[in-house]
């Protein structure tokens, strides 16, 4: 593999904290190596010809319990992709404290050029080819970039088809519909804003921590998918001033003078869904109007004078050549990888607090676990109920971070990984 691929930077960073803190490098190496990695062809029928495609299924580490992470649709996906994915998914449940080792799939597709039938029957295969390393005490998939619900749904009914003419007929229904999360059949209510949820427990607890009030705290969110609208709009309710957001497409803004105006998130979101696009969405105090509002890029929306950043799309897009432009004074990642580790270190440098994505955006898969319980204990969770718990799990995985940074006197990355490096070696 070459040295370049995401799976080995993210190796040679954890061997450099493990270095540091003296972690016995032979046990944080048979960590790194992932127990198992599948690789399939997943054929589809298109039109009069039968196209194969590449799939995979990382099987990371399952000292904390069974394998736990979500399938991707995509034509970047990659078996170094995929590997480096579920080494962070094995730290993410480690640091949120659930008995979830770590796993991820996918399969190199662009699904928007197949119809609904062939993109049910690619995710019935994918299935019928993984079927034997798949299981709720085994590998537990879950909704990834380019998949969703009805994906997994159709998943599931494949699994569940296959188990009872494989004899697994034995094991109840609710059992095997727990092999999948982030379902709508026997799903868990409250999945849906789950990530954005737990992000903004997490805002909170360091802005507790930091005697920063709310209502004074300027944000800037890109990316208004599933996890950055949920976080603007719960982040606005908490009392923060929403004053940026973008999908990817572009972004907005709303001034009076030079000051930001806050955004109405909900009437946005609505404007959005109308229109298709974040495009003259300048909602603010109930009203949608153009007075003061404009159009940014990405970019620029990166480069903001606010307190608070959120990337919450892709990764990567704080790095080298923006990092200088960069203002906020604390960024919480949302997305996965969304500030390369030069950039990292950078900013950590000039005093910028960074939350990583194994502890910001990790209540997607504390929900997932309430979710995969839910199913096995064969119970159905109220909504409230769901987002005290999560809640709970968050501020407790925050309160373990923050004191290993603060017993150690090192940045919120370098203390989520030992959190999670101690909880998987020493389990």
């Amino acid at each position: 593999m070459d040295n370049s691929g995401v799976y080995n930077k993210s190796r040679e960073e954890i061997l450099t904290v493990g270095k540091k803190y003296n972690i016995p490098q032979n046990k944080l190496e048979e960590f790194l190596q992932p127990d198992r990695i599948v690789e399939i062809k997943v054929p589809v029928k298109l039109g009069s010809e039968t196209v194969s495609f590449k799939g995979y299924r990382s099987q990371h580490n399952n000292n904390l319990g069974p394998y736990k992470g979500g399938l991707r649709f995509h034509p970047g996906v990659t078996k170094d992709e995929v590997m480096a994915l579920s080494l962070w998914m094995s730290l993410k449940t480690a640091v949120v404290g659930i008995p979830f080792g770590g796993g991820k799939g996918g399969i190199a597709v662009d699904p928007k050029a197949l119809s609904e039938k062939q993109l049910e029957e690619l995710s019935r295969e994918y299935v019928r080819k993984t079927y034997d390393v798949l299981g709720y005490d085994k590998d537990v998939p879950a909704p990834d970039v380019n998949t969703n619900p009805k994906i997994i749904d159709w998943m599931v009914d494949e699994y569940i088809k296959l188990s009872m003419m494989n004899g697994k007929g034995s094991t109840p229904l609710n059992k095997l519909f727990a092999t999948f999360t982030g379902k709508s059949k026997n799903g868990l209510s409250g999945r849906t804003e789950a990530t954005g949820f737990g992000g903004v427990t997490v805002l909170k607890e360091l802005a507790r921590k930091l005697k920063l009030e709310p209502k004074k705290q300027t944000v800037a969110v890109m990316g208004f998918g599933n996890v950055g609208y949920y976080f603007a709009e719960l982040a606005s309710k908490a009392g923060f001033q929403i004053v940026a957001v973008s999908d990817s497409k572009g972004g907005i803004v709303k001034k009076s003078g030079d000051e930001f105006i806050p955004l109405d998130i909900p009437l946005v979101f609505d404007c959005k869904q109308e229109k298709g696009s974040l495009a003259g969405c300048y909602c603010a105090g109930g009203v949608c109007d153009t007075r003061g509002g404009q159009m940014i890029t990405n970019e620029e929306l990166l480069n903001l004078p606010v307190d608070i950043l959120i990337p919450a799309a892709l990764e990567d897009v704080i790095n080298e050549n923006n990092m200088q432009n960069i203002k906020a004074k604390i960024i919480i990642e949302m997305a996965n990888g969304p500030v390369s580790p030069a950039a990292y270190h950078y900013l950590t440098q000039k005093g910028v607090i960074i939350v990583p994505d194994i502890l910001a955006n990790s209540g997607g898969v504390a929900g997932s676990y309430i979710e995969w319980e839910q199913n096995v204990e064969d119970k159905k969770y109220k909504k409230e109920d769901v987002l005290k718990r999560l809640e709970k799990m968050m501020q407790d995985a925050f309160e373990n971070v923050w004191d290993q940074s603060k017993k150690n006197k090192t940045d919120l990355k370098e203390a989520s990984y030992l959190v999670a490096i101690n909880k998987i070696l020493n389990q």
